[in-house]
């Protein structure tokens, strides 16, 4: 049965109940705890609880209040922290740039350095070189002329191979040393 019909009951049985005078009604307890018993079993669960909710309105509001500061502290706190995760992953990219950059530069003068050096070296070579095979074409000039002046010791030709070997030992360990030199400073 609804709440609504026992009121309605409730209403219709007042109405109906014996008129004294001065306006009272003649009612029996009885009945009207029966009808009350009635409403209340009638009533839902609900308003049970919305009477508790009511008592303890103040409290419930408190903590809502406060359960909702604290979504609102949690989120605030989150958003900082993904701003300064943001700002931390930019500096890091803008350095990670900066490095980069400065490294192929560094590379680039290194690679600038080596071919500069590079090129001196084989210069230098080129020059050794180019006296060595102007000693080797002028000793072979010597070779290919016949020998008209009787009048040189034979002890001559022995005398000019020992100054080419002579030359040519100067000249090995001359270039080995610049080898060295050159690949060390590669090296460095």
């Amino acid at each position: 049965m609804s709440v609504y019909r026992v009121l309605d009951k409730l209403e219709a049985y007042v109405h109906e109940g014996t008129w004294l005078p001065a306006g009272y009604r003649v009612l029996s307890e009885e009945r009207l705890i029966e009808l009350v018993e009635k409403i209340r079993a009638s009533l839902p669960v609900e308003v049970g609880r919305a009477k508790i909710i009511a008592k303890d309105q103040d409290r419930v509001l408190r903590a809502a209040q406060e359960k909702a500061q604290a979504i609102v502290d949690e989120a605030a706190s989150k958003h900082e922290e993904l701003v300064d995760q943001n700002e931390i992953v930019q500096r890091a990219r803008t350095t990670a740039d900066v490095v980069l950059r400065e490294a192929e530069e560094a590379a680039g003068k290194i690679r600038d350095g080596a071919d500069r050096y590079a090129a001196q070296v084989l210069g230098e070579m080129e020059g050794r070189l180019s006296s060595a095979i102007g000693a080797v074409r002028k000793g072979r000039e010597s070779l290919a002329r016949p020998t008209a002046v009787p009048s040189q010791p034979p002890a001559t030709e022995p005398l000019a191979d020992a100054a080419a070997k002579s030359k040519r030992a100067a000249f090995d360990s001359q270039t080995a040393g610049d080898e060295t030199a050159a690949l060390e400073s590669v090296e460095a």
